[in-house]
């Protein structure tokens, strides 16, 4: 519901970047008619010309600069709306002073962010305020983590609502087609940057649960390797390390914690990359393992980073619009409880997911912080998307074309 207070409902910060014309294009689409939207950046000619590129309903929104590094102006438009959901990245680089804006204004938050440092970062800076505000700041919530997170949650009540015991081992096996952008990019390499600079940092993001909000709680349980040679599932799968299972493994276990450890205290969660049966899949494990071996490698390194730069997109490039119309994503969790049921959760969708499918799952995640405050978990601070949104935004993304589906086996 609005709020007369504020200027605007819904602020996209970012709108000019990649992700945020796509974010601002589905939101024109998506947004009920009456929902203040305004659209943020720095430049007020770039904001004119993506508004100009929008459905007509949608070429009367506002426009507001703002630059994240002028603290002033970030104040003002944390103030002025509801909810900002934001695609200003590195976020590790220019994250923080737009979280801490939102935090102190009271004003609900939504990244997309796939950065452990800035979320650890984050939480310990904002994450007191926005309790006291009654601020919802709500890190990944893209294809970085929103399929992992969601279904994790759901296994969890599926299981309960069974009477069974907590989940003890569970594992995402990741299927996708689609791009990369500059923006995904810059974020990696900003990330490696700080890592080579601060031994601190290495060992924070070595830790499985470095997003926990009390890590001397946890429970002395082993977790899978983020990173592992190739192998097989029981159903004959062969699986590779998944780029993104250093970040999403983490959000899970946050979720977990937050939840005074409702999935369970043994909880054991990991993420693998799925790469087909037999020797053709085989073979694709091996290809993918070397390579993201040697872009590791590359990244921790100044001079090979730099070689990379000529071949990798800049920023505010990406996949084009036949490449993100023909991509997908599918993710199936297997889960074990401690009493033995087996269950498996599968999310699915159509469109790129690093862009066009994460665009969907950041507009409805901005639109249940604008619109479904009632319906939403009785939590403010620093969150993950099961405990701010939880099954509202189950909910939407089935509304939108996504599968969230449970099934015991």
């Amino acid at each position: 519901m609005s709020d007369p207070a504020r200027t605007h409902d819904l602020v996209v910060y970012g709108a000019t970047g990649f992700v945020g014309r796509l974010l601002a294009a589905y939101l024109a689409g998506a947004a009920p008619t009456g929902l203040r939207i305004a659209l943020a950046g720095r430049s007020r000619s770039r904001l004119e010309q993506v508004r100009g590129e929008l459905p007509a309903a949608a070429r009367d929104w506002p426009l507001v600069e703002a630059d994240s590094t002028d603290a002033g102006s970030l104040t003002a438009l944390a103030a002025s709306t509801g909810v900002l959901a934001t695609t200003v990245g590195p976020y590790l680089r220019h994250g923080l002073p737009v979280v801490e804006a939102c935090a102190r204004a009271g004003t609900h938050y939504a990244d997309l962010t796939g950065e452990v440092l800035f979320v650890r970062r984050a939480i310990d800076r904002t994450d007191a305020v926005a309790r006291e505000t009654g601020a919802r700041i709500v890190h990944a919530c893209g294809y970085d983590s929103v399929p992992s997170d969601l279904s994790a949650l759901l296994l969890a009540e599926r299981a309960r609502l069974d009477g069974a015991s907590g989940l003890r081992d569970v594992q995402l096996v990741a299927t996708a087609r689609g791009g990369i952008s500059g923006g995904t990019v810059a974020s990696v390499r900003a990330q490696f940057e700080e890592l080579g600079r601060d031994s601190t940092a290495r060992r924070l993001v070595g830790d499985p649960f470095a997003l926990s909000p009390d890590r001397d709680a946890e429970p002395e349980t082993r977790q899978p390797r983020d990173a592992a040679p190739p192998s097989r599932t029981p159903d004959g799968r062969w699986t590779a390390t998944f780029l993104m299972a250093p970040f999403n493994t983490r959000v899970v276990r946050r979720s977990n914690a937050l939840q005074d450890w409702a999935y369970g205290r043994g909880l054991r969660y990991g993420e693998v990359m799925g790469c087909g049966r037999g020797i053709p899949g085989a073979v694709t494990a091996a290809g993918v393992t070397a390579g993201l071996a040697g872009v590791v490698a590359a990244m921790s390194l100044p001079p090979t980073r730099s070689l990379l730069d000529r071949v990798l997109p800049e920023p505010g490039a990406g996949p084009g619009e036949e490449t993100r119309a023909r991509g997908w994503f599918r993710m199936d969790v297997d889960a074990t409880t401690e009493g033995g049921r087996r269950y498996r959760a599968t999310a699915a969708g159509q469109g790129d997911p690093g862009y066009a499918a994460t665009a969907l799952m950041l507009g409805e995640t901005a639109l249940a912080l604008a619109l479904d405050g009632d319906r939403l978990p009785g939590r403010a601070g620093s969150l993950t998307p099961a405990t701010a949104l939880g099954s509202v935004l189950v909910d939407r993304l089935r509304a939108a074309g996504h599968t969230y589906e449970v099934a015991e086996l």
